[in-house]
């Protein structure tokens, strides 16, 4: 994968960082590079993720999280137990160490998918930390959207589809929904399909909401196999992650991969969605 020189300083401060800690490190593979650096470090085998210093705080809370969730037997990718599960910070970054998995070939069926997100859920239910709303998570896309300082390559027509679907729907996840802690984006880049079954990972989303608005990052066919989940609002919070997700791919600051294409197909999707 070709990378940036942000990007190579990235890999560079996971180098240092591992081998500091007496891992064995000879190559580097690129993973993922938009906004965090995903890089699998051999022959130690171990999975590094690089962000800002900035960011230090969110990887941190990842870390604990992963290693609360781990204690209930939830399938998730667990820190490496080689190292202290911790945040290095190293040349302006915030490096963490992750076990590394080999991918298992294939893709996951709908049914494993739905099972996994049932075990995560409950072992969430298990973990006692502080999140925040679902619906903090909308208010920070559309504080995005409505500063056009952060995003003045977006349209007024675009601006304003953004704003109405983040505002309507994200206002209706508060009325009457049954809550819980959630991952917060479970999509498939962040389920890992390995030999011990699926694991999820990127744990420094989770939030607090109804368990819909977790599916919505799935597959659709993952909705049917996930017991008592509700269609329509399933169908809102489809609907409100695509607004939530179109709305950070405008962010001056946003390095997600083809990251302004991406923006305004899902723009073109919102619009059929909403019939805006």
């Amino acid at each position: 994968m070709p990378i940036d020189k942000v990007a190579s300083r990235a890999v560079d401060a996971a180098v240092a960082t591992a081998t500091a800690l007496g891992l064995d490190v000879g190559h580097t593979t690129v993973l993922h590079a938009s906004n965090r650096i995903t890089v699998r470090l051999a022959p130690c085998d171990v999975l590094a993720r690089v962000a800002p210093v900035a960011d230090r705080a969110g990887a941190a809370f990842e870390v604990e999280v992963a290693g609360l969730l781990a204690g209930t037997g939830g399938p998730v990718g667990v820190p490496e137990s080689r190292v202290r599960p911790r945040v290095y910070v190293r040349a302006g970054f915030a490096v963490t160490l992750w076990r590394y998995h080999e991918p298992v070939p294939g893709e996951l069926a709908p049914a494993a998918y739905a099972d996994a997100l049932v075990r995560l859920h409950a072992g969430l239910r298990r973990v006692d930390l502080p999140l925040p709303h679902v619906t903090d998570r909308v208010g920070q896309a559309r504080q995005l959207v409505e500063d056009r300082r952060r995003s003045p390559d977006l349209g007024d027509a675009d601006r304003a589809l953004l704003r109405d679907t983040l505002t309507n729907l994200g206002g209706a996840l508060v009325h009457g929904a049954a809550e819980q802690p959630l991952h917060g984006e479970p999509h498939p880049g962040n389920v890992l399909a390995t030999g011990n079954g699926p694991l999820f990972v990127d744990l420094e989303s989770c939030c607090r909401g109804p368990v819909e608005f977790d599916l919505a990052h799935a597959p659709e066919p993952v909705g049917a196999h996930y017991p008592a989940a509700d269609p329509d609002l399933l169908g809102r919070c489809r609907i409100l992650t695509l607004a939530i997700a179109t709305a950070w791919r405008w962010d001056l600051a946003d390095r997600f991969p083809d990251g302004r294409r991406l923006g305004l197909l899902w723009l073109d999707q919102l619009r059929a969605a909403t019939g805006y």
